[in-house]
């Protein structure tokens, strides 16, 4: 699907969509809970829908009556489930532990770069504790069964490594010490996890660069959960506000554990003004100003930090963003290219990106399959002068499908051709 979209400003009140983070972490532990949980999700997203059908597939029923999610938990493991993880990284790389902990022999499969992304320090740690696989990418089939003891694993390759651990080592007999051997990043990611762990009642231990998880833990379940706002995605229209769109945004908690909250700070730090009003957050823009961002613990947002560093005066860096080239599409390239593109100015090395405030014109953009790239595309045209077109507008449904409809609710002005 490809739009095009002509200049306009968007103005009015949105509400964030529940956050994706959260409902995967929050469907597990719902699956193995000691009693039915109901998640309330109002609007879901094929990321979402993926780890929801293999929570299935492992043995759990999921039945969805509008927003509700009423979770029935996995009683007799599914002998040799299929696991369709879709393109969702965080699903494969949640539930490989997961799946390995039930010793069900289960086969992997997924679509996109999915299969070209990372696992090697996930599968040799898993090896070394009990599981064998037939293959190291996908499509993979798991054998053996998971044990708890201790694990070393690096920091700075995915977070979601850890948490797939962290998931999986309360449902082996043994207890275990995840030891973290190279500095943490996207660690707010991992506050995540033992957030929503906390709420169904399991118990970790943290230390200095250590986690333990005693063995043998149930889960339980809190009987009804919001699943609370979104903040990656509430970025984009934030950002536009940033940029002079007339926006507010509801339904975000500014004290989450999600570490992408920090894109109000990051928007403050270009120039932007925010303020609170009813729960309401409001950003105006002034004249915004280049700087350096250090995106390790935020990759997420590069995309449309980016739009925003476009309009901003001078020059703007994005610092130790190597790990980005191994998302959906390899968005150091990706991001340059939609700045570029547009008529801007970018340039990367291998682990940054350099975005020069000249302003964007119009022109026509790749998704390369990459939601964040399609929405931060759809946010620089409001400020651009020209057309823009947008190739494979569709990618937005792995974590927002409904995002064009809420952009042109907005006054935007997005046309399928």
């Amino acid at each position: 699907m490809n739009i095009v979209i002509s200049p306009s400003k968007l103005q009015g009140e949105i509400a964030a969509i529940p956050s994706k983070s959260v409902a995967h972490r929050m469907l597990i532990c719902a699956a193995f809970a000691d009693a039915p949980t109901t998640l309330y999700i109002p609007q879901t997203s094929d990321d979402i829908n993926a780890t929801a059908a293999c929570m299935e597939a492992l043995g759990a029923t999921i039945k969805i009556e509008g927003a509700a999610y009423k979770v029935t938990p996995i009683q007799i493991p599914a002998s040799s489930p299929t696991l369709d993880c879709g393109e969702s990284g965080s699903t494969l790389r949640f539930l490989l532990p997961v799946a390995a902990a039930l010793g069900n022999n289960s086969h992997f499969i997924g679509r996109g770069r999915l299969p070209q992304r990372p696992l090697s320090d996930l599968v040799e740690a898993m090896k070394e504790h009990g599981t064998t696989f037939d293959a190291e990418q996908l499509p993979l089939t798991l054998g053996g069964k998971l044990c708890g003891g201790h694990y070393r694993i690096a920091g700075n390759v995915s977070s979601q490594y850890i948490t797939g651990l962290l998931l999986a080592l309360p449902l082996t007999k043994e207890d275990s010490t995840i030891e973290i051997t190279t500095p943490l990043e996207s660690a707010s990611y991992i506050n995540i996890t033992l957030s929503v762990m906390k709420t169904f009642g399991i118990e970790v231990e943290t230390g200095e660069n250590t986690y333990h998880i005693r063995g043998g833990q149930s889960y339980h379940s809190p009987g009804t959960l919001p699943v609370e706002g979104d903040w990656s995605n509430a970025a984009f229209f934030l950002t536009a506000a940033a940029l002079g769109n007339d926006i507010s945004m509801s339904g975000l908690n500014v004290h989450s554990a999600q570490g992408d909250r920090k894109v109000l700070r990051l928007l403050q730090q270009f120039g932007a003004e925010k303020t609170i009003e009813h729960e309401n957050i409001i950003l105006r823009a002034h004249q915004l100003g280049g700087c350096i961002i250090d995106i390790r613990d935020t990759p997420d947002l590069l995309p449309i930090l980016s739009v925003a560093a476009a309009f901003a005066k001078g020059e703007t860096t994005f610092v130790n963003a190597a790990r980005l080239r191994l998302k959906e599409s390899d968005r150091l390239e990706s991001t340059a290219a939609l700045i570029n593109n547009l008529g801007g100015k970018a340039t990367t090395t291998d682990d940054s990106i350099t975005i020069c405030g000249t302003g964007l014109i119009g022109g026509t953009v790749d998704s390369c399959n990459d939601h964040r790239i399609a929405m931060a595309t759809a946010i620089a045209a409001t400020r651009c002068q020209k057309d823009v077109t947008i190739i494979g507008a569709e990618a937005v449904n792995k974590s927002y499908p409904g995002f064009f409809e809420d952009y042109n609710k907005l006054g935007g002005n997005a046309n399928v051709i």
